[in-house]
């Protein structure tokens, strides 16, 4: 088999591994919503249409560079992913794993402030934007461009910073996990966790949902520490009981009064 054929084929099984971890969270935190807030999803299967849509579109721009890497560290040697656990002090593996969330966070922050300026936002960003509400399927609902620019942060990151593959699965879970939990419009963490002293750092859906009702705040994906450092940290979201229409209604007031300025994340009340 030519080497072109056998990348070819891994970054396809990627693509394939990326759209089912999609299908399998997002519809496994979708049912837990069906079981837990009944009817929180009505009257939104069109939406929720387009979000699997788009999230499989982007599930093929992550599976290349992640195929070619797969490729890569089981046949060249490429990466610095390691097997045998002894290879590195033991207290590297959960260091490891907090280092490459810090710094996938700290990529996503910048670039999402990025996606915000006026014209990415409108070529690019306003896809994810168009879930009003986003659901547990909108953790990939990204224009191409944006999928873009998340696709090489880990597979770049193997390349620089040591990690084992146990570690990188944890990684990779974390990553999936709050995604779609980030979107789904309700907490499915305890309250002593979001709403708690750790809740001060870390990003759940309450956080985020504040992102989605107001645009220029809240861009961190994991950590809070960016957007308190930069003053972009407003604090908590209110799912207000979820009636669909007053939420579409109330975005549409904001969107309305502050015109270009929320979509490059500087509404009136919380500049970027």
């Amino acid at each position: 088999m030519s080497v072109a054929l056998a990348i070819l084929l891994s970054a396809l099984a990627m693509t394939a591994i990326v759209g089912v971890r999609y299908l399998l969270a997002s519809g496994g935190f979708a049912l837990a919503t069906r079981l837990r807030q009944p009817g929180l999803y009505q009257g939104l299967d069109r939406q929720i249409v387009r979000e699997i849509r788009w999230s499989l579109i982007s599930a093929a721009i992550y599976g290349i560079p992640a195929g070619i890497v797969a490729w890569g560290w089981q046949n060249r040697g490429w990466t610095r992913i390691y097997a045998d656990v002894h290879d590195r002090p033991l207290w590297w593996l959960p260091l490891s794993v907090l280092v490459y969330l810090f710094l996938h966070d700290t990529w996503f922050y910048w670039s999402h402030r990025w996606m915000h300026r006026p014209r990415v936002f409108r070529v690019a960003h306003a896809v994810h934007h168009a879930s009003r509400p986003p659901t547990a399927w909108a953790a990939m609902a990204f224009h191409p461009i944006e999928a873009l620019t998340g696709a090489f942060v880990i597979p770049l990151l193997v390349f620089l910073i040591p990690i084992h593959i146990g570690a990188l699965a944890v990684v990779l879970t974390v990553m999936t996990v709050m995604g779609v939990t980030n979107h789904m419009g309700w907490e499915v963490f305890p309250r002593a966790l979001w709403a708690g002293p750790l809740g001060g750092w870390l990003i759940t859906a309450s956080h985020h949902q504040r992102h989605h009702q107001r645009y220029g705040c809240n861009f961190g994906l994991y950590f809070r520490f960016w957007d308190r450092l930069c003053g972009t940290d407003d604090g908590l979201g209110s799912f207000g009981g979820r009636p669909h229409a007053r939420t579409r209604d109330s975005d549409a007031v904001g969107r309305g009064r502050s015109g270009a300025g929320a979509a490059d994340g500087s509404d009136a009340d919380h500049g970027a």
